[in-house]
């Protein structure tokens, strides 16, 4: 059985393109039905602000690995200097059950949160569209995957990128060859305003985001809890990984459906959009939100990714039995 820790993981080569195939890859599984997730619990207690999380699933197809991530979330970690989010994923192989690899997988839980929001871009974004505009919100380890996915997917297409954090962000943490095109902005509404892409990489519980888009953008609720209910009026098109998963929690999209009456079936799921390509008519001036809980299928087929480069590539540590 293999272990990758951290260390490990940013040793191995890596590509953003393949990656995201590989979550297009576990969306097309999801179509075909080659998969099993229940729905995952929370455990709470003392603070209920904090909670961990199980994730098991398994994933068919070109994927073929079943598995689970722990995954604990402490927003107040923030102020000990330490990470919000820690994980740990265990894969078995899929037909025996045997463990295969421990991964510690906070970094690649960064990874499969910007690679499913890549693979919306790529499905979304008009591959004519030059000059782009992105924002973030939030630029702790998850804004900073999306700042290295964007630059990456988009290229010399990418015209700016607006980054705003409550606290200042580490302009270190911005590699050198993309400063010219980094702003650090004063406000969230800077980095709103003209966005073709707008992401929420937050730990917001309150919605603040109350103000018309951009026409034609892509707002990228990832933290889901950024948006006011009224958002609803602006959004031409509302899509979810899953909905049983993402409409609870207080999120945006619970919110939205108990005050606003957004039902499941208002919206698109993954597939609907990848497999079943029912926004390829869409509008140039429609407003598309994404608003991803968080898949454990996607996590499993994220880590087996780097599972499989780490052998390729000899990284990681044989534990004994």
């Amino acid at each position: 059985m293999y272990y990758l820790s951290k260390s490990d993981l940013l040793r191995i080569n890596t590509s953003w393109d393949d990656v995201i195939e590989k979550i297009r890859d576990t969306v097309f599984t999801l179509k075909s039905g080659d998969f099993a997730q229940p729905i995952k619990p929370y455990l709470r207690y003392r603070n209920l602000t904090n909670r961990i999380i199980a994730m098991p699933a398994f994933v068919g197809g070109k994927v073929d690995f079943s598995g689970i991530k722990w995954i604990a979330s402490f927003p107040g970690n923030i102020n000990k200097d330490i990470p919000r989010a820690n994980s740990v994923t265990i894969l078995n192989e899929a037909d025996t059950g045997v463990p295969a690899c421990i991964i510690n997988t906070s970094h690649i839980s960064a990874v499969r949160t910007a690679a499913v929001t890549g693979l919306v871009i790529k499905e979304q974004l008009s591959e004519d569209k030059q000059d782009i505009i992105a924002g973030i919100i939030g630029f702790g380890p998850i804004g900073q995957q999306h700042l290295s996915m964007i630059t990456s997917l988009l290229g010399d297409r990418l015209k700016q990128v607006n980054i705003y954090d409550l606290r200042t962000p580490d302009t270190t943490l911005i590699p050198e060859a993309l400063r010219s095109k980094v702003n650090i902005v004063g406000t969230w509404e800077e980095a709103f305003d003209n966005a073709d892409i707008f992401v929420t990489c937050t730990v917001s519980s309150q919605p603040y985001v109350n103000r018309a888009p951009k026409k034609g953008s892509l707002q990228l609720n990832v933290s889901l809890r950024d948006y006011t209910p009224d958002f609803i009026t602006h959004a031409s098109h509302i899509i979810v990984d899953d909905w049983d998963e993402v409409c609870r929690e207080n999120t945006d999209i619970e919110v939205m459906h108990k005050t606003k009456g957004l039902k499941k079936e208002d919206t698109l799921s993954l597939v609907d959009l990848v497999c079943d390509r029912k926004l390829e008519n869409a509008g140039a001036d429609d407003v598309v939100m994404f608003n991803p809980m968080g898949m454990a299928v996607f996590d499993i087929a994220t880590a087996v990714y780097f599972y499989e480069k780490a052998k390729e590539e000899g990284v990681g540590t044989v534990l004994t039995d």
